[in-house]
């Protein structure tokens, strides 16, 4: 099979990346990055424990058979030769590999020849920049092994790690599937971290609402709306994927699992619905905002109309002393410019008075 490592394109979309290619063809598709790939194996079961990191990826394929339970763990998808030698060796079928380096995959679960392969999103929160930031996460589960298929070196994982060093644990004494279930468990608490990030934001929006009529405000809630509307299409698919697993058809999870993949469900469908209220809360703000500043202009604008309509009156007293003739009245009596002044202050004080009565102003 040809490899072809192309960076992520700005102008150009995944498809027209792939377009003509065959299918299969591994492309990875995504941010560009010149890190080295890692490759950490976890070789346990009840009473054996083993980890290290592995240089060849011939060693990964020791583990393939063995009695005890390996997750091998790849850090780095962009080296497409790497991940393509993995997939040779564990006999994974080359579309599936395809999609491993496509890291704009949509989250999906599909059935191989004696394995399971799972895709889904992993999401972190960017303290710095107040964003979101998404990576792929793939699974390929087996009988006596999990695959795991990461962008980048570091993840949420360190706490999967601790229980399986632990030998009284559950993890050790449960299969392959309990190992899928016990990451995307992490993965899925995660998300919680990342709703309470962003409902400290929401909140500070909201609290805002009120006082700030700036369009940098209106660049924050759009901003924090096209994240949500980011995290929903990360988030909703993977409902789908664990219903799957839940429907009991899968062979590589078994039905003493089930319960917790249930579980899982019900969390993802909490999360689904805490992006809802958020986005429904954003909209609501944003909708006060826009009748504050609404309420503000009318304020305005009443002002300045009174301010308008006093002048009228006086405006056409001054046109009209102002027009060059000899024989105006008053026009060369001493106190005519004083009269004038006097019943210009009366009219404007009587509008005035008017206008309060009326409770206009």
């Amino acid at each position: 099979m040809v490899t072809e490592r192309i960076a992520n394109r700005k102008k150009e979309s995944t498809h027209a990346i792939k377009t003509g290619l065959p299918p299969g063809r591994m492309v990875y598709v995504g941010k560009e990055s010149s890190a080295q790939v890692r490759i950490t194996v976890i070789d346990y079961n009840g009473e054996k424990f083993a980890e290290k990191e592995i240089d060849n990826v011939q060693e990964c394929f020791a583990f393939k058979d063995t009695d005890t339970i390996s997750w091998i763990n790849i850090d780095g998808v962009h080296h497409t030769n790497i991940v393509e030698r993995i997939g040779e060796g564990f006999n994974i079928h080359p579309l599936f590999m395809e999609d491993i380096v496509n890291t704009q995959q949509r989250p999906k679960v599909e059935e191989g020849k004696g394995y399971t392969f799972i895709v889904f999103k992993m999401l972190d929160y960017n303290i710095k920049k107040k964003s979101v930031e998404v990576e792929q996460l793939s699974l390929i589960v087996g009988n006596n092994y999990v695959l795991s298929f990461q962008e980048n070196i570091g993840d949420i994982f360190d706490s999967v790690r601790n229980r399986l060093r632990n030998p009284d644990s559950r993890i050790r004494r449960y299969g392959t599937d309990y190992l899928a279930y016990a990451l995307m468990d992490k993965v899925i608490d995660n998300y919680f971290i990342i709703m309470e990030k962003l409902g400290e934001r929401v909140e500070e929006i909201e609290d805002d609402a009120m006082s700030r009529q700036d369009t940098r405000f209106i660049h924050d809630i759009s901003r924090l709306r096209r994240e949500l509307i980011l995290l929903r299409k990360t988030i909703w698919p993977l409902r789908e994927v664990i219903n799957t697993l839940l429907r009991g058809e899968v062979k590589e999870i078994k039905s003493e699992s089930l319960l917790f993949f249930r579980d899982l469900y019900d969390h993802t469908v909490q999360v689904i619905d805490t992006i809802e209220s958020y986005r429904d809360t954003l909209a609501s703000v944003l909708d006060v905002n826009f009748s504050v500043q609404s309420f503000r202009m009318n304020d305005v604008m009443k002002v300045l109309t009174i301010i308008s309509t006093i002048f009228i009156p006086l405006t056409f007293i001054v046109g009209v002393y102002g027009m060059n003739f000899d024989n105006l009245p008053e026009l060369h009596w001493k106190y005519g410019y004083l009269l004038i002044m006097f019943i210009m202050a009366s009219i404007a004080a009587g509008m005035i008075y008017y206008f309060r009565k009326k409770k206009w102003m």
